[in-house]
């Protein structure tokens, strides 16, 4: 194949300083040439032709594909450029002279990083294997399409959600702050992440919760970073985010009462209502929930009717006892019932909307959530009633008993059940000693 008539040459000689075992100084010289032709032996349908280039150093080559197609009759092989300033034209010969400075940046990094270079190194440097991602954006995104990779298997749609939402502010915040599409790492400072904090909480109106949920995943960008050894040092270390104490909240007995009972003529409220009710009497997570089927229940020696499931979120194994109004809530939509599955669940923010609805019918003020469940689960049917903390933490498929803790407030009906028991166990065990009236003693 013949270059010499379509191509752009770009020479450059370098100087390579190392020293030998006398710790005598060697000065060598690298000679370095990227060439850009158009491959006139593949045309395609559209008539153009693909960019070629080619990497030499010293006396190795390595060719690659620019990514783009060039319209042969506007190739200029003296000039080395598209002819004429048409759109098309001008797009094709500012994407080469842009290629260009990347492949000689390239050179530079590699060749001050590693104290050599190939024309191989150069060449997938250009095409982005093994290359290190330099910026903001880049890096999120080769996190992003690493962790689709795994959904499914180890990963969860939801969490891979929370990053692309992550990503996109990030990318808005940059775009309205900065000006730019992308932010080189190395340029990260405090006053990003601080600037990125009040951008979430004063301009996009998000909790403190989410806020902090948010910088918890660009901090995490920045750490892949440093263990990839574009950085040195973390430079959000010394960032803390404004947080208020999570509360973790549950129904008091009352208000459960009021939620399961008040009329609902709605068949979609209703099943809202009964999807809470079951999760509250069961401990269930919604993504739990959503993949209840009948292989998950089990009859015991006695009869009796048990949930059996590995929770999506921890992988533990959580068996459950089906007290009687969730088998009733499973009896009557079991003519519902669609491939297995026990319910045919709704969405979580439609679930939310329907489930506040309800609230507003009886007269509860508060938001009431889906999550909400399990903590009624943990404190007012569980808890309060007497189960031992080991025995819930087992239901709600915790790993250790501290997450239980958290979810589990004790409700001040289990401190008096507690109190009154201890003292019926201590009662007249133990008496304070008679005074004597001797005042001679």
């Amino acid at each position: 194949m013949q270059f010499c008539n379509n191509e752009r040459r770009i020479k450059m000689n370098t100087k390579n300083t190392t020293k030998n075992k006398s710790n005598h100084t060697i000065i060598a010289y690298s000679t370095f040439a990227v060439l850009f032709y158009i491959n006139r032996q593949k045309i395609k349908k559209n008539g153009r032709c693909p960019l070629m280039g080619r990497i030499s150093v010293n006396a190795e080559i390595a060719q690659f594909s620019a990514g783009i197609d060039i319209d042969p009759a506007l190739w200029d092989a003296k000039a080395y450029r598209m002819k004429g300033k048409s759109r098309p034209a001008a797009e094709a010969n500012r994407y080469i002279e842009e290629l260009t400075e990347r492949i000689n940046r390239y050179y530079k990094q590699i060749l001050d990083e590693q104290g050599y270079i190939t024309a191989e190194l150069v060449k997938n440097a250009v095409s982005g294997i093994g290359r290190k991602k330099e910026n903001l954006l880049e890096l999120f995104r080769e996190h992003n399409e690493e962790y689709a990779k795994q959904v499914g298997v180890t990963r969860s749609w939801e969490t891979l959600g929370n990053y692309t939402s992550v990503y996109k502010q990030t990318e808005r915040f940059l775009h309205i702050h900065y000006g730019v599409e992308d932010m080189p790492l190395r340029q990260l400072e405090l006053s990003f992440i601080e600037r990125f904090d009040s951008f979430l909480r004063i301009e996009q109106g998000f909790t403190a919760h989410t806020v902090s949920a948010y910088t918890i995943i660009l901090r995490k960008m920045v750490r892949r970073a440093i263990s990839q050894g574009v950085l040195n040092k973390n430079p959000f270390a010394a960032y803390i985010p404004e947080q208020p104490p999570r509360k973790r909240r549950h129904m008091t007995q009352e208000e459960l009462e009021k939620f399961m009972t008040v009329p609902v003529a709605s068949k979609r409220l209703c099943h809202s209502r009964d999807m809470f009710v079951f999760a509250t009497f069961t401990g269930l997570s919604y993504a739990d929930m959503c993949n209840l089927s009948e292989e998950n229940i089990h009859k015991g020696d006695n009869g009796s009717l048990w949930i059996r499931i590995n929770r999506r979120k921890t992988g533990v194994r959580c068996d459950i006892p089906l007290l009687d109004i969730p088998r009733q809530i499973m009896d009557k939509y079991a003519p519902e019932r669609k491939g297995g599955k026990l319910f045919n669940m709704i969405t979580l923010p439609r679930l939310a909307v329907n489930l506040n609805k309800v609230a507003k019918l009886c007269g509860l003020e508060k938001r009431v959530t889906y999550h909400q469940s399990r903590h009624n689960f943990a404190t007012l049917v569980t808890l309060s009633k007497g189960v031992p903390l080991e025995t819930v933490s087992q239901m709600m498929g915790h790993k250790c008993f501290r997450t239980t803790q958290i979810y589990a407030k004790l409700t001040r009906q289990k401190v008096n059940e507690d109190m009154k028991k201890l003292s019926e166990r201590i009662g007249g065990k133990y008496k304070l000693p008679v005074q004597s009236n001797n005042k001679n003693e």
